[in-house]
């Protein structure tokens, strides 16, 4: 059933704090006649693949990699593909074939990361094996975290010490759009839990900059190396990987200042519509070609009831929305913000970023008190221009 012999490859992990080799995968390879090495993930993918087939091929690749792994940098770690399906196949008290083949390969069990890849298996016997693996001294990951939403659950329950992202969700979040704040949704989720991150299938210099945004302690892909049988240097990639985070690093500096100088900006705004009074419209609305960014402006009072209408920017004037007088905004994250330090300190404060529902942009809110602290002057802001 297998179309070439089995080969152990192996796909450099590079530690973002130094830019050496930090560890590496293990993945499987076919060599064809020719010599041409295919990748195996196909047979795992083929219903027509009998699972006792796949079984041999898994652990002939895993051996293979424990013996290769020897001859390793004593500082790398080894990461290990495990099904959870077959793992779930295993009576109650057998042991676990991976750890055997572990023990019998005298690699220190410290060494070695068991990846838990797929969503299938049942939760009770994964986690038996989970704490199996910690027993001996191992440590556990997550592939392709949030791939499905169960994976939460597995998160909870398994505990993992690294989580790796779903390929795929990170390649889309690096372009930008709504999957980018569900990646960095997960990786905050992640760095709250206590797991590292890696971030796989990094093959441009944006994806990247977005792993490093996301607060990746690994990454790995082809904008490095491909998965080969042999092992590179621990400091391959070192300079070139310097010369990248450099590089983000002048970027993020730039955008900074670019923020500096647009928080500028706005408070000047507020500054200008702060003699605002109340139950009239504003002296002056501000001129809609110097803010293309400004979306609306209104007054709560400190108790977040809404007290003005809504004065929304359309195209190149400005309407007036009184359906939202009344509305009590005090349960919004920046409003706890705003309340806590803008009266305090008489300044502009700028909330997170979010999803409007009325305009369906994602956007900011900034504001601060006026009428010595009675009323809270706001303004929405579409955050793409940020």
């Amino acid at each position: 059933m297998l179309d070439g012999q089995p080969i152990a490859v192996f796909q450099p992990f590079i530690d973002t704090a130094t830019g050496r080799i930090a560890g590496v995968e293990a993945l499987a390879r076919l060599r064809g006649d020719n010599g041409v090495l295919h990748s195996a993930g196909p047979l795992f993918s083929d219903p027509k693949t009998p699972s006792s087939a796949l079984r041999r091929l898994d652990r002939e690749i895993r051996g293979q990699a424990l013996q290769q792994f020897q001859q390793a940098p004593a500082d790398w770690f080894l990461s290990l593909n495990i099904s959870p399906r077959w793992i779930t196949r295993l009576r109650a008290e057998q042991p676990l074939p991976s750890l055997k083949q572990l023990q019998l390969s005298k690699v220190d069990a410290s060494r070695v990361v068991f990846e838990i890849t797929e969503l299938s298996g049942t939760s009770s016997r994964l986690k038996k094996a989970v704490e199996q693996y910690r027993e001996a001294g191992a440590r556990v990951a997550i592939d392709d975290f949030g791939a499905g939403y169960s994976q939460l659950d597995r998160v909870l329950a398994l505990q993992p010490d690294i989580l790796k992202l779903d390929m795929q969700l990170f390649q889309d979040a690096a372009r930008g759009g709504p999957s980018s704040e569900v990646v960095r949704a997960l990786a905050k989720m992640a760095e709250k839990t206590g797991c590292w991150i890696i971030a796989e299938g990094v093959e441009t210099e944006a994806q990247l900059h977005f792993a490093l945004e996301c607060g990746a302690r690994y990454v790995q892909g082809f904008l490095f190396a491909k998965p080969s049988p042999t092992f590179h240097s621990s400091d391959a990639f070192v300079e070139h990987f310097a010369q990248l985070r450099d590089r983000y690093v002048a970027q993020k500096l730039n955008e900074r200042l670019t923020q500096i100088d647009q928080r500028k900006h706005m408070q000047a705004l507020l500054n200008s519509l702060a003699a605002w009074p109340l139950n009239k419209p504003p002296p002056a609305l501000p001129a809609t070609d110097r803010y293309p960014w400004l979306i609306r402006i209104y007054q709560c009072d400190a108790n977040g009831n809404q007290v003005t209408a809504n004065y929304q920017r359309h195209a190149d004037t400005w309407l007036e929305d009184s359906r939202y007088l009344g509305h009590n905004w005090s349960w919004r994250p920046y409003f706890h913000q705003l309340v806590s330090e803008g009266r305090e300190e008489s300044r502009m404060i700028c909330s997170g970023t979010y999803r409007d529902a009325t305009s369906n942009l994602y956007c900011l809110t900034a504001g601060q008190f006026i009428n010595d602290g009675q009323h809270l002057l706001l303004m929405d802001i579409d955050a793409s221009g940020f």
